[in-house]
């Protein structure tokens, strides 16, 4: 079993500046190796406190991998730290000079002196090079154990990632093993009650059953390890079937599914039309059901009516209004459907600035209902 952490390394990402999303690929790459990742942690740019997270992620994982501060100027410390981390110094690569040099004339461009720093590693570093970017990249090793340091530029980190970074862990750590993840999509039941109903998945080993909860939605990840991809998805399958099982119509989707997709396909399929009013949610229904009759920012006393009008004067078949009270914590609904009128009125208990999203996953919810049990 190979183990892994990634330690993203910028003061801006701390700060909120930018959004990390090189720890989101890089951990779905690792998981289709079948590596296990165990943390992952970002460090702002202070070659101590990097150092220190590269000797406790080497502890503890077999393979560590950083993204960020590879760059020329002297806040970029991975470098540096990666050497500390290791107790050597840093040491100047010819071949990685050529490396920058040759991308940097590719612009017509000569490299300034500080680009140097870029053609710095630890001593002892594997290089790796960089085709699409200026920062050549590192590997170093310790007995079985690997730091891989790759910048912090996406598209730059993806492709080093894949050209060098995966065949060097297959190799190094033999790994014939893959990890799937198949994730089902509920709503109409909180994570509580889903919990009940599977709580003897989520004690199994191989694959794992957790649960995440989002606004009104409830997400049941499961993911298996095995030997090939169709043994994987063989192992999913199964618990798959057992969840929807007892589950029934609570799950609505899985993996890419949204919810609003879901209802917009069965209203296609039906040949129905909507009508949607709300009040209190700042557009956020309307805005999910493009194409449809809509009306928002109403008073809420003023709903049913206008619902009423919206129907009629879209002639309608199926017509929602939702009305939500920060004060009471509370969504008022109304639907009206070719079988009548309905009322519902749901006390939410969570932050009062989610009630707005859970009222839209709520009235999404109910619209899925009512076109499923018509269809």
């Amino acid at each position: 079993m190979t183990s892994a952490e990634i330690i993203t390394i910028g003061t801006e990402i701390l700060l909120g500046e930018i959004v990390d999303t090189n720890t989101r690929y890089i951990a779905k790459t690792l998981r289709g190796l079948g590596v296990d990742l165990y943390r992952t942690i970002t460090i702002g740019d202070n070659v101590e406190r990097i150092a220190d997270a590269v000797r406790r992620s080497l502890e503890r994982a077999d393979v560590v991998i950083t993204t960020g501060g590879l760059g020329p100027t002297v806040d970029d410390p991975t470098r540096e730290a990666v050497a500390k981390a290791f107790g050597v110094q840093t040491e100047f690569r010819e071949d990685l000079w050529e490396q920058v040099v040759e991308t940097i004339g590719r612009y017509g461009r000569k490299p300034s002196e500080n680009q140097k720093r870029q053609a710095y590693v630890p001593q002892g570093a594997i290089g790796l090079r960089n085709p699409v970017g200026t920062a050549p990249c590192f590997i170093v090793e310790k007995e079985n154990r690997a730091v891989i340091s790759l910048p912090g530029v996406p598209a730059e980190m993806e492709h080093i990632l894949h050209e060098s970074v995966v065949p060097y862990l297959q190799k190094k750590y033999n790994l014939n093993e893959v990890i799937k993840v198949r994730v089902l999509h509920c709503a109409g039941l909180g994570e509580g009650l889903i919990d009940e109903k599977i709580a003897d998945l989520e004690t199994l080993s191989n694959p794992t059953v957790g649960l995440a909860a989002h606004t009104g939605v409830v997400d049941i990840r499961i993911a298996a390890k095995a030997k090939s991809e169709a043994e994987a998805n063989a192992l999913i399958a199964a618990i798959e079937a057992d969840a929807r099982a007892r589950l029934g119509a609570i799950i609505f989707g899985a993996d890419d599914d949204k919810l609003e997709n879901v209802v917009l396909d069965l209203l296609e399929k039906s040949g129905w039309t909507l009508a949607v009013v709300e009040s209190g949610l700042n557009g956020l229904l309307t805005q999910k059901l493009p194409n449809v009759a809509s009306l928002s920012d109403l008073a809420p006393d003023a709903l049913r009516e206008a619902l009423l009008s919206a129907q009629a004067e879209s002639r309608a078949n199926l017509a929602v209004g939702v009305s939500v009270c920060l004060e009471e914590r509370a969504a008022e609904m109304i639907l009206l459907a070719p079988k009548g009128e309905k009322t519902q009125r749901i006390a939410y208990g969570g932050p009062p600035q989610s009630l707005p999203r859970w009222a839209m996953n709520s009235a999404l919810n109910w619209l899925r209902l009512t076109l499923e049990e018509a269809r």
